[in-house]
């Protein structure tokens, strides 16, 4: 009998153990799914801007409460994140994933049927809430679904370019919808999305059990007083538009507000299981950089609001031509955050890129407050748009390298979800009292002059503005004194080599 052909010897590196290629694949659908969901929260923000001026028209929202469209949204997402990550961590995130999809979906759905104000509110609310639920979760996925370091840095990468491009899908897609069929079908849009994104993680996703034993407890009590005390913040500010800053409702509901944040902070010191660990926000890095983006999204948020009005209501642009006129600021922001940012966080002090950052988007908020009915938007709007993009790129990006540096483990979900907060809170209240204020100037603008006019009413809206803008530049010129007498951190030699991809994720989140 002769022998047996002998065959070419091949490496065993080089032969992956049977199924590793179908493993491949299906993290890499896992990644679709979840970027998927997360471009849904993210374009969420943008998309209903666009639309605002004409649900308003259509469901007769007053002057006053048309901020509670974004607030009602904003308010939950950022007042629930940290409760949305400890149920992530108590009941598993794949099954916390899946029911976040399908509650958005069934509230995006009771949005887009609105038929008054209360009911898109509560919508709203909604889909804030199963998106706390949702963003955490999906970023706990991508971090346990690649645990190689090469695929890792290219799976964070690419979810977060996705997630970045959210903002911008959503001008268009806002102005799209809006202008060809209504407005209403900027929330029906996310039903069949999340509901067919849902389904494919049941299959795609690894579930991820998480045994009695090793539960995080629930601080429930902590979520109750964060939430309320922001919620009556917000509110208080808000009627303030119609009722005046010394009424006793505001002022009972803003104080109400404060003492349920005091009692909040008293609560997570003496709780085992804290929502939110004090020490997190009490080292100086941290602390300055979560109030530096909070602060900096006061001015932000108010920004979209009022550029929606001010192109669509004051120059007659259709809702399409508003959503591309958005663009420039938000390439701004990506091309600074990434090209910028990224390449010198590692190499410079960190207050180095957040200080100028907020000074170059305070520039731009300048700008804007010379802005009248006839300015051009070449002139006027766009050179704001790029100073503000390329000031809060600058910002962004090594605020959320700050939020989670140094950090234990098991803590990160809840120093990224702090971070996180503070940019939702920070837009809640800023979309609030920047809109409080804007009504407020504009009503006593109007009260002594012939208010029927209508030329007078368009300098009367634009005065506004022009005010609540000029009270923007100063928050953000504060979030910068802030950021340089707070934070201190120099980087060490390769200290984030490898965190650049996972910051550019968080950022967009």
């Amino acid at each position: 009998m002769s022998s047996p052909i002998p065959r070419k010897a091949i490496p065993v590196s080089s032969q992956p153990p049977p199924g590793d290629a179908a493993a491949e694949s299906r993290r890499w659908w896992a990644l679709a799914v979840i970027a998927i969901a997360q471009l849904m929260i993210v374009l969420d923000i943008t998309i209903v801007n666009i639309a605002l001026p004409s649900a308003q028209h259509d469901l007769g929202i007053s002057d006053a409460d048309r901020q509670w469209v974004i607030t009602a949204y904003t308010l939950a997402f950022g007042g629930l994140l940290l409760l949305g990550g400890r149920l992530g961590d108590l009941f598993g995130r794949k099954r916390v994933f899946v029911i976040g999809l399908l509650g958005f979906a069934a509230a995006s759905a009771l949005g887009g049927g609105a038929v008054g104000p209360t009911m898109l509110f509560a919508a709203r609310a909604l889909q804030g809430a199963f998106g706390a639920l949702l963003a955490p979760s999906a970023l706990g996925l991508l971090s346990t679904t690649f645990s190689n370091p090469k695929e890792r840095s290219t799976a964070f990468g690419i979810f977060g370019a996705i997630a970045a491009g959210g903002a911008a899908i959503g001008f268009i897609m806002g102005g799209l919808l809006t202008e060809y069929l209504n407005w209403r079908w900027c929330l029906f849009v996310n039903t069949p999305i999340a509901i067919a994104t849902a389904f494919a993680a049941y299959y795609v996703l690894t579930a991820d059990h998480i045994a009695k034993g090793r539960r995080v407890k629930l601080d429930l009590p902590g979520a109750f007083l964060g939430c309320g005390g922001l919620l009556a913040i917000v509110y208080g500010t808000s009627e303030a538009t119609t009722r005046g800053w010394g009424d006793w409702l505001v002022l009972g509901t803003l104080a109400l507000g404060v003492a349920l944040l005091a009692l909040f902070v008293l609560v997570e010191k003496r709780t085992a299981h804290a929502l939110l660990p004090m020490h997190i926000v009490a080292e100086r890095n941290r602390g300055g950089g979560a109030l530096s983006v909070g602060l900096a999204m006061v001015g932000m948020f108010g920004l979209f609001l009022f550029l929606t009005y001010y192109l669509q209501v004051i120059k007659g642009y259709s809702p399409i031509r508003t959503g591309v006129s958005f663009l420039p600021m938000t390439a701004a922001i990506v091309i600074s955050s990434t090209g910028i940012a990224a390449r010198l966080m590692t190499r410079v002090p960190s207050r180095n890129l957040i200080t100028p950052g907020l000074l170059l988007a305070a520039g731009g908020m300048a700008w804007l407050t010379q802005m009248k009915v006839d300015s051009p938007y070449v002139a006027m709007v766009l050179p704001a748009e790029l100073l503000l993009g390329f000031g809060m790129g600058m910002v962004f990006m090594p605020a959320m390298s700050l939020a989670t540096l140094g950090v234990a483990p098991n803590e990160a979900g809840a120093a990224s979800a702090t971070i996180n907060s503070a940019q939702q809170v920070g837009g809640s209240f800023g979309t609030a009292l920047l809109n409080t204020i804007a009504a407020s100037v504009t009503t006593s603008y109007l009260a002594s002059r012939i208010a029927s006019d209508p030329q007078v009413q368009a300098q009367g809206a634009v005065h506004g503005y022009a005010v609540a803008t000029a009270v923007a530049m100063g928050i953000l010129l504060l979030a910068a004194l802030i950021a340089f007498l707070m934070i201190s951190h120099r980087p060490a030699p390769g200290e984030a080599a490898g965190e650049s991809a996972e910051s550019t994720a968080q950022v967009a989140a």
